[in-house]
């Protein structure tokens, strides 16, 4: 499979206008679709009625007029004719003797079909219902346009292999049901609007809202275009807005109130639109809507270009500091309020956790004193328990000792090292074996005093391993794999890091943030190996299994959309691009989809835990995987 294949570049152009003068504007239009192909789009989407300029009133009255639109949509198709692009331009269409704000769709110097304008705003400085009438009242399916018979109607789609596109006219955007949302229940994934919308105070961000609100509602691409400088400023002032979304998300938008045109571009991913759409039922039901008319298109291929899209090498975190902030503040109170409900449904006395100096546990256990907090119960009917083995070091056993005093909660010390050594014995391990066993044996033997201690207390065990450590099994079966409740069950290890600090500069006295920043500058570990000579981290979780913020990446992509190995791989590496070579991206790539695979009889069998975002293992509704499958097709 072609790593760049499902990728299509789009345009929305805002050419310079004169209102009235066809011809001037048939020249910036040609030009601008020219342009739009050598940057390698394949389609390009103008402003409502840009052949003639928005702002023409009366003029649109004028039978020679909109003779004069018609043939210059014509000449358009002339200067054009050579280039492998689909354009979509605005114009009046006469027809018997009414009139029609249209989207003409051209390629290769032909005429694909026309679409008219539904919705007719006649309120405020607008008054089209004056000049147009809707487009669901046309009766004829053809027409004859520039000496052709051309498909008529607001029922037409046009389709080119795995696109579907859509068009719709301004105002059809801002009604209740836009033309673009049945459109996408029949399978359109691009969506288009030709628009005219002038520029108020506070416009713009609502504007920016709907078109993205339209394109997450209806899991698609949506490029928008509206008129610019040139258009008449009697009453209003129109800023040539461009906007390309995907599945909310805005790819690009274009310089407002610019006095030259301009194009903006965008690669927009028609996989990760068919991987979402799958997964939702709403797109499978079409009994209710009427039919539609399909409409062949040449397309470009993609798949010699070089896809110029960004692609955010930490898909988990937000990108601004206020967002981060929000974030981890909604995620830590879905673990709080989640626990709080178990807790409160199981009538237990207690919270108990294991507390190692780690990231992980420290976010439990943060959990654990907020949900206290939350229910108005003390602190310290949570029972943290440091449980030093072979491999603790001081730095994580003081970290683990300062941040229980800290936060208030009860302190209990077991060491594990005579109970695995007997242990060791029982079985027949030698003493000087560093198996898997003997490192399985520490993890399922803090299990156990957990456990234990949960019986004797009434309590609850709450896990610390978090949604990265689950992709890749990295827990020891029946081991730390195991509790009453995973808090962090659906939070990644990049993720992890980022609320362990906000937490830590939230709120709290000093000594907590001290040590909390100290947890968050520690090595990952399970610290089952003794430690070096001079006491520091032996066993680091990142030189075994890679880094996390790669495998974050592969699970993100591969959970959520479904990508091939190739794009998985082409996409990492120009994420973490001069960070990670080719062959690093392959190397943990591949230990990634092993271990994933592999592992997934753990996860068929992990707590109860709460959902935080769109990626979740949870094999009780979210990821469903047999345990013995095989991962050799996706190695290959």
């Amino acid at each position: 499979m072609n790593p760049t294949e499902g990728f299509l570049r789009v345009a929305a152009a805002v050419p310079q206008v004169r209102v009235a003068d066809v011809a001037f504007n048939v020249q910036h239009i040609a030009d601008a679709i020219g342009s739009a192909a050598d940057e390698g789009a394949a389609v390009v989407v103008f402003p409502e009625l840009s052949i003639t300029g928005y702002t023409c009133a009366d003029l649109f009255l004028q039978p020679f007029f909109v003779a004069e639109a018609e043939r210059a949509l014509d000449d358009i198709l002339s200067l054009t004719h050579t280039l492998r692009i689909v354009a979509v331009v605005g114009l009046p269409v006469s027809i018997d003797g009414r009139l029609f704000n249209c989207a003409a769709v051209i390629a290769e110097g032909e005429i694909l079909g026309i679409v008219p304008k539904i919705h007719l705003p006649n309120y405020g400085e607008f008054y089209e219902a004056r000049w147009f009438a809707p487009g669901n009242e046309a009766t004829r399916k053809t027409i004859e346009i520039c000496g052709r018979s051309v498909p008529f109607g607001t029922d037409l789609l046009f389709c080119a292999g795995s696109l579907t596109m859509g068009i719709e006219i301004c105002e059809d955007l801002w009604t209740p049901i836009p033309p673009s949302s049945r459109q996408a229940l029949h399978g359109a994934n691009l969506l288009v609007n030709l628009s005219a919308s002038n520029e108020m105070v506070g416009k713009h961000q609502y504007l920016q809202s709907l078109v993205n609100q339209q394109s997450a509602r209806t899991i698609s691409a949506y490029v928008y275009a509206s008129c610019g400088f040139g258009e008449s400023t009697t009453d209003l002032v129109f800023a040539g807005n461009t906007m390309i979304a995907e599945n909310g998300i805005t790819l690009a938008e274009g310089e407002r109130f610019g006095l030259d045109g301009h194009i903006t571009t965008a690669d927009i991913d028609l996989l990760k639109i068919s991987a979402l759409r799958t997964k939702t039922t709403t797109f499978r039901s079409l009994d209710t809507l009427p039919p539609v008319r399909r409409i062949e298109m040449p397309l470009r291929n993609l798949a010699d270009i070089d896809v110029s899209r960004h692609f955010d090498p930490y898909p988990f975190i937000p990108k601004d500091e206020r967002s981060v902030a929000e974030r981890c503040r909604e995620i830590f109170s879905i673990q709080v309020a989640g626990l709080a409900q178990r807790f409160l449904a199981s009538h237990a006395k207690c919270l108990v956790i294991g507390i190692s100096g780690g990231l992980d546990s420290t976010l439990a256990l943060l959990v654990a004193a907020r949900t206290m907090d939350k229910i108005g119960q003390p602190r310290s009917r949570v029972i943290g328990v440091t449980m030093p083995g072979f491999g603790t070091t001081g730095r994580t056993y003081n970290n683990a000792l300062t941040l229980m005093k800290t936060l208030g909660v009860e302190v209990r010390e077991i060491s594990i090292k005579d109970a695995c050594n007997q242990h060791f014995a029982d079985i027949g391990l030698s003493p000087d074996d560093r198996s898997v066993t003997y490192e399985n044996s520490q993890a399922r033997e803090r299990t156990q005093i957990l456990m234990d201690i949960a019986n004797l207390e009434g309590g609850l065990v709450v896990g610390t391993g978090d949604l990265s450590e689950l992709a890749l099994g990295w827990a020891t079966y029946n081991g730390d794999q195991m509790s009453m409740y995973g808090v962090n069950a659906g939070v990644p290890k990049t993720l992890v890091r980022y609320l362990v600090g906000w937490v830590a500069t939230d709120g709290g006295d000093e000594a907590a943030r001290q040590c909390l920043e100290d947890i968050i500058a520690t090595p990952i570990s399970p610290e089952l190996l003794p430690a070096e000579a001079d006491g520091s981290i032996a066993q680091k979780t990142e030189d075994l299994v890679g880094p996390y913020e790669l495998h974050d990446f592969f699970l993100y992509h591969f959970v959520r959309f479904g990508y091939s190995p190739e794009r998985l791989h082409f996409m990492a590496v120009r994420a973490f691009d001069g960070k990670y070579s080719d062959e690093v991206v392959d190397k943990w790539l591949r230990t990634f989809l092993r271990r994933f695979f592999s592992q997934q009889f753990k996860r068929s069998a992990m707590p109860d835990g709460p959902k935080v975002g769109s990626v979740s293992l949870s094999p009780r509704g979210d990821w469903r995987m047999p345990s013995d499958a095989s991962a050799n097709t996706w190695l290959r």
